[in-house]
C-alpha cells in the first residue's frame, strides 16, 4: 500500500515537474544571450497598448464561443447547464492548464458537475470530442497555409534574395534536439492521459458515458451554429495573434500570410505539455519571425511580451471565473 501510494505521488510530481522543467529549459536556451533591458524600453513607449488591448478582445471572445459551443454538445445528452457556468468553466480551465497542462479539461467538467449536476463522464466525452475537432481544425489550417504559402515562399525568396542555407540549418544542431525533446514530451503526455483515462474508466465504469459524450456531436440540434462557433473560435485565436503584430514597429508590416504561418506553427507548439506552451511557442515564433526578416532580438521581444500578456489575460479570466461561479449560483446553492 505504501509503495503504491508513493508511486502515485511520484507520478503526480513527474506530470507537474516535467512541463515546468521542459518549458523553463527551452526558455533559458532561447533567451540565454538576450538583452532584457530592451524589453523595458519597448514597454516604456515602444509598444502600442491600444492594439494590444484590441487583440485581447478576440482572446476573450474566443473563450465565449467555446463556452457557448460546449452547451450545444451537452444538450443532446440531456444536460442543460447555465450558459454562464459553461463560459466560466472554460475561463477556469485555461487558467488551470497554466499550473498543470491539460488538467483544465478535467476541472471544467468538475465545475459543471458541481454547479449544474452535469454528468462528469458525459461532459468529459464532449471535451474529448472538442479536442479532436481542435486537432482537425489545426490540421486543416496547416494544409491551407502550406498550399497558400508555397507561391509566397517563392516570391519571398525572389524579392529578398533570402539565403536558402537558413533552412538547411533550421533544424540542425540545438534546434533539432529541441524539436525532438518537444515531440518526446508530447508522447509522454499522451501516454499519461491514455493510461489515466483507462484506469478511471475501469474504476468508475464510465466508459459508456464518455463514449456517449464523444458521439453527442451527431445529435446537435443546431449544426450550423456549432460550425459558426467553431470557425469563430479559431478566427478569434488567429486575430488575437495577428493584431498583436501592430503593437510593434518591427512586425507591423509583416502581413497576414506570415501571421498565418506563425499562428499555425505556434498552435502546434502549444500542444507540447508546458504551461500555455511556454518555451516551445517562443522557440517556434522566434524562428519563423527571423525567417521573415525580423531580427532575433526583436522577435524575442515580440514572443516574450505577447505570450506574457496573453498568459496574464488567462490568469485574470480564471480568477474572474472562480469568483463569479459561486456568486452566479448563490441562489441555486442556497448559500
Amino acid at each position: 500500500m505504501e509503495r503504491t501510494g508513493l508511486k502515485k505521488v511520484l507520478n503526480k510530481v513527474f506530470q507537474i515537474a516535467l512541463p515546468l522543467v521542459l518549458g523553463a529549459a527551452i526558455l533559458l536556451w532561447t533567451y540565454h544571450d538576450f538583452d532584457f533591458r530592451r524589453v523595458w524600453s519597448v514597454l516604456d513607449g515602444g509598444m502600442n497598448y491600444g492594439w494590444m488591448a484590441f487583440s485581447l478582445v478576440f482572446g476573450v471572445l474566443g473563450h465565449l464561443f467555446r463556452g457557448w459551443r460546449w452547451n450545444l454538445t451537452l444538450a443532446p445528452l440531456g444536460e442543460y447547464p447555465k450558459v454562464s457556468n459553461s463560459v466560466y468553466a472554460v475561463f477556469v480551465s485555461y487558467a488551470a492548464n497554466l499550473v498543470v497542462p491539460r488538467v483544465g479539461e478535467v476541472s471544467r467538467c468538475g465545475i459543471l458537475s458541481k454547479y449544474d449536476g452535469v454528468s462528469f463522464s458525459k461532459s468529459l466525452g464532449t471535451v474529448v470530442t472538442e479536442r479532436l475537432i481542435d486537432t482537425i481544425c489545426v490540421l486543416l489550417i496547416t494544409v491551407v497555409t502550406l498550399l497558400l504559402q508555397s507561391r509566397v515562399f517563392a516570391a519571398f525568396f525572389e524579392k529578398t534574395g533570402t539565403n536558402m542555407g537558413f533552412f538547411t540549418g533550421l533544424f540542425t544542431s540545438t534546434n533539432f534536439y529541441i524539436t525532438l525533446i518537444c515531440l518526446f514530451a508530447l508522447g509522454v503526455l499522451a501516454f499519461f492521459l491514455i493510461r489515466n483515462l483507462t484506469v478511471f474508466a475501469k474504476v468508475r465504469g464510465i466508459l459508456n458515458d464518455v463514449w456517449a459524450g464523444c458521439l453527442s456531436l451527431r445529435h446537435v440540434k443546431h449544426p450550423w451554429l456549432f460550425a459558426f462557433y467553431t470557425v469563430g473560435i479559431w478566427a478569434c485565436y488567429f486575430l488575437q495573434f495577428y493584431v498583436s503584430f501592430y503593437c510593434f514597429d518591427f512586425s507591423a508590416s509583416l502581413g497576414w500570410m506570415p501571421g498565418l504561418v506563425m499562428f499555425v506553427v505556434g498552435s502546434i507548439a502549444v500542444a507540447v505539455p508546458t504551461p500555455n506552451g511556454a518555451g516551445p511557442w517562443h522557440f517556434a515564433v522566434i524562428t519563423m519571425m527571423m525567417m521573415y526578416g525580423v531580427g532575433k532580438e526583436d522577435a524575442g521581444i515580440f514572443a516574450l511580451l505577447v505570450h506574457g500578456i496573453q498568459t496574464f489575460l488567462l490568469i485574470l479570466l480564471g480568477v474572474y471565473g472562480l469568483v463569479a461561479l459561486p456568486l452566479v449560483n448563490k441562489k441555486q446553492t442556497g448559500k
